[in-house]
């Protein structure tokens, strides 16, 4: 599990007494003060660690503010459901195995966020396996009426840029687009979400978009700190849809350019049959900009933990 460290912060209180005990000559003194301070805070902020995992395609788990959201789960074993076509690839999705044991995924899960419910974000597996009564987000009602009619009872229907409380979490829907002009509207809705927490740093969940004037005005608007990327390039080869699905390598270098102090997660890669872009050629692309430490390409079962 790879860590991220936020610089240490002195709250004003330490800092004031620091300076009134060494005007008393005693700067000695003011040592442990804010020593002490310093620790409660570093206690506070591990109370709150955020930890990201990829677990497979477009599915992650996220420990934000102290709750776990699993985001997309396809569960699938490797193969269970059929190719999207036409594509470069016919295999049987999903391509690989799940890093861990289903029961091992939902261990802890407080909420599932559903951005779309594509087979490879919303698979059979997770329809049959999910527990009935678990917290779910989901876009609109189109989508909730689905899941009613599988049996899920616990559905609340997100709003666009309208924030939710969670159990002290700030959750935002907004917007995405799944490809460009015909193929957007062939694909139908889809949504990100932000996170928000007074003791977190901002998260952007962009889901299957592409790079367009709605995700810079996004960035502009919650400057995130973390922005987690769908970015597998998929495709189809001939007929319709046309065109990339997703963001690929320049939609990802186009991301970072508009905030290039954030950290950006890259997700969705090798994992269904009309993927385009690998985690090879990616890790390729942001060595040749110079990137690297601001973009990473995580394997299936990979975790970042920023405190």
């Amino acid at each position: 599990m790879k860590k991220f460290k936020k610089p240490a912060m002195l709250t004003m209180t330490a800092v004031l007494m620091s300076a009134i005990l060494a005007a008393c000559g005693t700067a000695q003194e003011a040592k442990p003060v804010v020593e002490e301070q310093n620790t409660s805070q570093q206690q506070q902020q591990q109370e709150y660690e955020l930890n990201f995992q990829q677990i497979r395609n477009a599915t992650i788990t996220l420990e934000y503010g102290g709750q776990k959201f699993l985001v997309d789960p396809m569960l699938s074993k490797k193969g269970e459901f059929d190719p999207f076509l036409p594509a470069e690839r016919d295999d049987r999705n999903p391509l690989v195995e799940l890093p861990m044991s289903v029961d091992e995924l939902l261990e802890g899960v407080d909420a599932v966020i559903i951005t779309h419910t594509h087979e490879d974000h919303f698979d059979q597996a997770a329809k049959d396996q999910l527990p009935k009564d678990i917290k779910m987000f989901m876009q609109d009602e189109e989508d909730a009426k689905l899941a009613k009619e599988l049996g899920f009872t616990n559905i609340e229907v997100m709003e666009e840029e309208v924030a939710i409380d969670f159990n002290g979490v700030e959750i935002t829907e907004v917007d995405g687009r799944h490809g460009y002009g015909e193929t957007a509207e062939l694909m139908g809705n889809v949504m990100g979400v932000v996170f928000q927490h007074p003791e977190e740093e901002t998260v952007y969940l962009a889901g299957d978009t592409v790079w367009y004037e709605k995700v810079e005005e996004i960035i502009d608007t919650y400057t995130p700190e973390i922005i987690l990327l769908n970015g597998g390039e998929n495709h189809f080869t001939g007929g319709r849809p046309v065109g990339n699905l997703i963001m690929g390598k320049e939609d990802i270098y186009e991301v970072y350019k508009a905030a290039p102090e954030a950290t950006i997660v890259v997700s969705h890669l090798e994992a269904v049959n009309h993927w385009g872009l690998s985690r090879e050629e990616l890790k390729n692309f942001i060595n040749e900009k110079g990137i690297q430490s601001n973009v990473l390409v995580p394997d299936d079962g990979e975790s970042y933990t920023f405190e």
